[in-house]
């Protein structure tokens, strides 16, 4: 603890955005370059070094928070990147898309502005590139067994880089045509350029990780073919199946799930396309779900120049405050948050009818109406009550040129035939069953991430890469040599 008055002392500031004018016109992140190293030390010197550090148990990676904010008040950055990156395979990707549930749990935020501890934990990444502390870690010799992975989001790549350093031959298998699931597809640029992806993706290569594209696992190549090539299977291919909204209208052309909509726009920024099949411009949007992937559509459409965005949410408008009694501390509170997205609606005024920034809260979507070609013109609402029954006389029309659906995932995809033909058994939601060893029903199959969890957070994400390498590395070598930092069955913390 470098400065024990520093929580006293120092108030809580954070890395500056670029002016909403600015950052709009192009897909460059949204902080202001180098604005963080000036600050962070200070901001660092805020953590308390708590006897009993609540953030540890709010983060599932296990990281050790106050150890690298110590370190880096003393700008000792080697220690502290080699810390961040004892429990965490890919920092830089988590100290930009993950809402932080470690400050939710920050002991300090119980009555004051937590550490932010996110800030933090970016820089430390970043600074680690840049000053070349984080080589390529090959194994020192191969142990001869043979991993597959299917799927190359951040749990796959979390469980492939752990199973490689440990000596095993890891092959991943992406359907897609680059390596990095959401990471490439679905998150947009101004949340994270591709750039950190593409780098941390050198890395492993340089390690001996092998990425096999282009190569749909139970379409392209058997389940069962692969399975008996390999010693072990891990099945790592998210949550992709969307939820769908049965309403009237639904049938209208220009209503599109958001998933159709966001890698579309990533492939502009990647070059493979100039301008979007599904682009916003011009349009009147609405968006259908309230969550992070609802902002990012909605982020995405102002920077495609649209005419107007409203983003609706079922659920009625947060408090600003902590409210004790539901979500006490150090649980993850639902509070009013404001995303770099929903600034930049606010201010532009995108949705002039919205109850907050582009957002209708207690918002329930009754029909979609179009027009003689069959293309969606409107969408017809009402506002609810906490049980989601209609308030009468609350009624309204929205205009709608493309309607975008963000409701959420309920398991894995099964259209490619992975699941059925290696006969996995599913939960009754619709996600992979395993035991407590991450394995499947099927012998020498595991099965991690959002397809067995569900819809999750990018921190679980990881640590189920690094559980389930751990768990395999186990069954392949008899040892306990790799940190499980979750079982399959842990939760987040709730009241």
């Amino acid at each position: 603890m470098a400065d024990p008055k520093g929580f006293l002392t120092t108030p809580r500031e954070e890395w500056p955005r670029r002016p909403v004018e600015e950052r709009v016109r192009d897909w460059n992140e949204v902080y202001v370059p180098g604005a963080l190293l000036p600050i962070i030390s200070r901001q660092a010197d805020r953590c308390m070094d708590c006897g009993v550090p609540f953030c540890h148990e709010a983060c599932p990676l296990g990281n050790l928070i106050p150890e690298w904010n110590d370190l880096v008040s003393r700008e000792d950055w080697r220690a502290a990147g080699d810390r961040l990156h004892a429990t965490n395979n890919f920092p830089e990707f988590t100290g930009r898309l993950c809402p932080a549930p470690c400050e939710a749990g920050c002991v300090l935020a119980i009555n004051q502005p937590a550490v932010t501890i996110k800030n933090v934990e970016v820089a430390i990444a970043d600074r680690a590139w840049d000053e070349g502390f984080t080589p390529p870690r090959p194994p020192d010799r191969l142990s001869g067994k043979t991993v597959a992975v299917v799927g190359s989001g951040p749990t796959g790549l979390a469980a492939a880089q752990q199973l490689t350093r440990a000596g095993h031959t890891v092959a991943v298998y992406e359907r897609a045509d680059r390596i990095g699931g959401l990471l490439r597809y679905g998150i947009p640029a101004f949340k994270m350029e591709k750039r950190h992806l593409d780098r941390r993706l050198e890395q492993m290569r340089a390690e001996g990780t092998r990425f096999r594209t282009s190569t749909a696992v139970g379409a392209d190549i058997g389940a069962a073919e692969l399975r008996s090539r390999y010693d072990a299977l891990v099945i790592a291919t998210g949550a992709t199946a969307w939820r769908e909204l049965d309403v009237p209208g639904r049938e209208l052309g220009g209503i599109h799930q958001a998933m159709e909509y966001l890698p579309l726009a990533d492939r502009v920024c990647e070059g493979d396309l100039e301008v979007s099949p599904l682009s916003a411009a011009g349009k009147h949007v609405v968006i259908v779900g309230g969550g992070d992937t609802g902002a990012d559509c909605l982020g995405t459409a102002v920077r495609e120049g649209a005419a107007s965005v409203t983003q609706l949410d079922i659920y009625p408008l947060p408090e600003a405050e902590r409210d004790e009694d539901v979500d006490p501390w150090p649980t993850y509170p639902k509070v009013y948050r404001l995303s770099a997205a929903h600034e930049e609606a606010r201010d532009l005024e995108t949705a002039p009818s919205a109850d907050a920034d582009a957002r209708l809260f207690a918002a329930s979507t009754l029909r979609f109406t179009g027009d003689s070609e069959g293309h969606v013109r409107a969408l017809r609402l009402v506002e609810v009550d906490e049980r989601r029954r209609a308030r009468p006389g609350t009624g309204r029309t929205l205009p709608a040129d493309l309607v975008l659906l963000a409701l959420g995932f309920s398991g894995p995809d099964r259209r490619d035939g992975l699941v059925d033909q290696l006969g996995l058994a599913l939960e009754p939601r619709g996600t992979i069953a395993r035991g407590p060893d991450f394995g499947t029903n099927v012998p020498g199959v595991y099965a991690a991430g959002d397809a067995a969890r569900g819809q999750s957070l990018i921190v679980w994400a990881i640590a189920e890469g690094r559980a389930v390498a751990a768990a395999v590395d186990r069954a392949l070598t008899g040892s306990d040599r790799l940190p499980a930092p979750i079982g399959p069955y842990d939760r987040p913390m709730t009241a």
